[in-house]
């Protein structure tokens, strides 16, 4: 006589995972802020203009020579606008392709950020790539717009966790949340690391593309900042320990690319 079949044990079920490719909430609200400020574009031209005077980072207007010109907003611009300008973009494109390569590396910051780190760390990247962009171009009236500074910050800074063994990048893990703790190597092993390495040599080289003016971006073919991108990214990459929460990796922590080489754990 045949016994029945015995169904196969039941496995304790995960706790429930964040899918990759949802965004935070952080991240969330700053790109509707980013949208939201875009609706200027529907204003008469002389406010809009307006706007971008007031709110736009000029750097002709730190200048103290004779010759100064006296812009919209006073004193209080040269304060606000090392950040405000970075709220601000020429046109849908420009905006879009700044949310473009936000996604992956905004998501895996703000989820290892709270939100006030975050948007602190975002506006500090971005009043660094405006003094890159004053120190290159100290008597510019043309206005700087755009998120380009901070979104290269946030690349910087990500790119200290992200190769590491389980984070976004290593294509370990489906865990978001997890994905975006795991511990960030130091500088001086980032710099090591043969993947930083070479995303470090392929962003600086598309950078370098722009500055010799064979690139632009937009239909109206407005020049790059790319000063300014260099400048929040430097910022990013050498700031980001000051707002980590994580742990530092320990000094024999395997990254990624040393975890292929010894096989998958």
């Amino acid at each position: 006589m045949e016994s029945a079949p015995q169904s196969p044990p039941q496995l304790p079920q995960d706790t429930p995972r964040e899918p990759i490719l949802t965004l935070p909430g952080a991240l969330t609200a700053y790109i509707a802020l980013l949208a939201a400020l875009h609706l200027r574009v529907l204003l008469p031209p002389e406010m809009e203009n307006w706007t971008i005077d007031v709110f736009g980072f000029i750097p002709k207007r730190y200048d103290s020579t004779l010759l100064a010109i006296d812009f919209p907003g006073g004193t209080g611009a040269k304060v606000w606008s090392f950040v405000t300008y970075s709220l601000l973009h020429a046109n849908l494109s420009h905006l879009g392709f700044n949310v473009l390569w936000l996604l992956p590396f905004g998501s895996a910051l703000a989820r290892r950020f709270d939100a006030l780190r975050f948007f602190i760390f975002m506006a500090v990247t971005a009043a660094a790539g405006a003094l890159a962009h004053l120190v290159t171009h100290e008597h510019a009236i043309a206005p700087m717009i755009g998120a380009s500074a901070s979104v290269s910050g946030a690349m910087a800074a990500a790119l200290r966790f992200a190769f590491v063994q389980g984070s976004f990048l290593s294509f370990r893990r489906g865990d978001a949340e997890a994905a975006a703790k795991v511990p960030a190597l130091s500088l001086s092993r980032a710099l090591r690391n043969t993947r930083v390495l070479g995303f470090l040599g392929v962003w600086f080289g598309v950078n370098i593309v722009f500055g010799m003016g064979s690139i632009a971006i937009g239909a109206d073919g407005a020049s790059v900042a790319w000063q300014a991108h260099i400048g929040g990214f430097v910022a990013g990459l050498l700031l980001f320990s000051l707002f980590d929460p994580v742990p530092r990796a320990a000094p024999n922590a395997a990254d990624a690319s040393s975890a292929d080489e010894q096989g998958r754990v």
